[in-house]
């Protein structure tokens, strides 16, 4: 399926936004285009813990306020290394702000130290962003869904269709908040009783069990870190008393579901489970700094599903701030469409499924380095070899492969760092995962996955026997992109900013935005082209081969006078 509108005419966005939240601060940054495709650049989070001072007064302390605007500043200088500008940066506070006395003399403090204009979201508002940044991620745009967002100070209910809020409610009940009430319950049962009756006496205060099902609902989606959190250890089997790996996620392949039944195993373990050593370090490896504020959580949300007669729920990789993402779009964008690119979707679940963030971080990084590469060699219309004219005919679709691609290169390490880009094709090709693409695409997209390392595919290569001869040319070229993509992302000399990448009468050169996020360790070395000559000398081979000409790779740094590190060749690049 091609796409109506150039790739090459639609202006790629970086957005930013900050999630102000009872427990925790959280930066997202995500590229996103008018067609509705997001891909997450980087994300951060700050354990900023605002909801203790409520607990014990209505305001927000002096030192929680310092903390806050130290998490901001570091937030405000990624930012700023991204070159996003204040028009697509957004910050937003919800519970525990809102909540506050001095939430005026607060957001001042921020507006003066850090620069950033928050906004303080209404219940509602919170409510309606989190239903639209569910709406990016799981195919329930024309279903009656019923989302529900636990935080640290409050829940978000909201039911919703087609894009629009029937019905939304901000109840007074989150995880840090009933921690800081009842302590962690862990192995108390009394307290435990007592934290589920309050639980139903402040749900059925709210009428929200009357309300709920007098409007009825289709599915319902959790889209909370504490929902998907559960939902791990529901698949890491943390309610067995015998696990391997306890705690390891990155082997955990989601469901992006949870029953009541599963729910009710964990809930459980964490209440009953007793609360000595053992079980307290086994709590801290699976949750790790969520396992303070777990059982709380988990609690909740069990009553949840027993007053709202919820016996299945989806879970959603996104929420708040991809919400807040998709809200900002609306704006920049006329008719922005929430329900658009849903099968750039289904690749997003399929790398979230069998990745843990950091792979899903690398994927989305070498789909930049990639696609810098694949527009910079469309722009190459001066030359009159075979291979440019080639390039010439890609599509839109094509570079949509590539970045598909490389987002799931990296899949198979669910089960073995050996070979694991084979498996990272099998499970493309033998799971009903993307949606929306042919056999003959998706076959495309796990043969790049294939390929992305190792030996490099012949042109007569078994594999590719079905292609035509055309797509066996395209094939090749894309590989010789996605391979180089992926050494220059695993070798970390490339940051989230990308690369150029042109041509001029010597050859093509790319050019490393060696500009950093954060700046390097003490005693620690500096990433170098030399760190990768091996690896990459083989590549550049493979480039030569394909384009008939070399491709040479230097290093630039963000300031004039840094040195630059040049490969293959000794000599001044500059005047390429």
């Amino acid at each position: 399926m091609a796409t109506n509108t150039s790739y090459m005419q639609i202006p790629q966005t970086l957005f930013a936004s900050i999630d102000m939240g009872t427990s925790s601060f959280k930066l997202l940054i995500i590229r996103a285009y008018p067609n509705g495709k997001f891909l997450t650049i980087d994300t951060l989070k700050q354990p900023v813990i605002l909801g203790r001072d409520l607990s014990s007064s209505c305001s927000i302390s002096t030192q929680s306020q310092a903390r806050s605007v130290e998490s901001l500043l570091m937030f405000r200088d990624i930012i700023q290394s991204h070159n996003i500008s204040r028009d697509h940066t957004r910050a937003v506070a919800t519970a525990a702000v809102r909540a506050a006395e001095n939430k005026d003399e607060f957001v001042e403090r921020v507006r003066e130290k850090v620069g950033f204009e928050v906004d303080v979201l209404t219940g509602e508002q919170e409510a309606k962003f989190v239903y639209m940044g569910v709406l990016q991620f799981l195919p329930v745009f024309d279903r009656l869904v019923l989302s529900v967002d636990i935080g640290g100070g409050s829940t978000e209910f909201v039911i919703g269709k087609r894009g629009k809020v029937v019905f939304c409610e901000s109840v007074n009940l989150g995880h840090v908040s009933l921690s800081e009430k009842f302590g962690t319950c862990s192995g108390n049962f009394e307290e435990v009783l007592k934290m589920r009756e309050y639980v139903r006496m402040v749900i059925l205060e709210f009428g929200l069990v009357e309300k709920v099902k007098e409007g009825g609902f289709e599915v319902a989606v959790g889209s909370s870190g504490t929902i998907r959190a559960i939902e791990k250890a529901v698949v890491s089997g943390y309610d067995r008393d015998f696990v391997d790996n306890v705690g390891d996620f990155g082997g955990c392949k989601r469901d992006w579901r949870l029953s009541r039944g599963e729910l009710k195993g964990i809930v459980e373990r964490l209440c009953c489970g007793g609360d000595g050593e053992v079980e307290r370090v086994r709590r801290e490896r699976f949750f790790k700094r969520r396992s303070e504020f777990i059982v709380a959580g988990a609690v909740l949300l069990d009553e949840i599903f027993e007053l709202l007669g919820i016996e299945e729920m989806e879970v959603s990789g996104y929420g708040l701030g991809e919400g807040i993402v998709a809200d900002s779009l609306a704006k920049v964008f006329d008719g922005y469409d929430l329900n658009a690119n849903a099968r750039w979707r289904s690749v997003v679940r399929l790398a979230m499924r069998f990745n843990n963030k950091k792979r899903v971080k690398a994927g989305a990084q070498c789909a930049s380095i990639a696609k810098d590469i694949f527009e910079g060699l469309r722009k190459c219309d001066k030359l009159y070899n075979n291979q440019v004219k080639l390039i010439a005919s890609f599509e839109d679709k094509d570079l949509e492969y590539l970045e598909a691609a490389c987002l799931l290169h990296n899949i198979g390490h669910f089960t073995s760092k050996k070979g694991y880009h084979k498996q990272s094709c099998h499970i493309i090709m033998n799971g009903d995962h993307l949606y929306g693409y042919s056999t003959d695409e998706i076959k495309l997209i796990a043969l790049l996955t294939r390929f992305h390392r190792k030996k490099f595919p012949r042109s007569h290569h078994a594999f590719l026997e079905e292609f035509p001869e055309q797509a066996k040319q395209k094939f090749r070229v894309l590989c010789a992109i996605i391979r180089l993509s992926v050494i220059l992302q695993q070798n970390d000399c490339v940051n989230l900013r990308g690369v150029d990448f042109f041509h001029s009468y010597e050859g093509f050169k790319l050019v490393i935005k060696e500009a950093r996020d954060q700046p390097y360790l003490p005693g620690s070395s500096q990433p170098t082209l030399d760190n990768i000559e091996a690896e990459l000398e083989k590549e550049l081979e493979h480039f030569k081969k394909i384009f008939k000409q070399e491709l040479l790779v230097v290093g630039s740094s963000s300031s004039s006078n840094d040195r630059k590190d040049k490969f293959p060749c000794e000599r001044d690049a500059d005047h390429l």
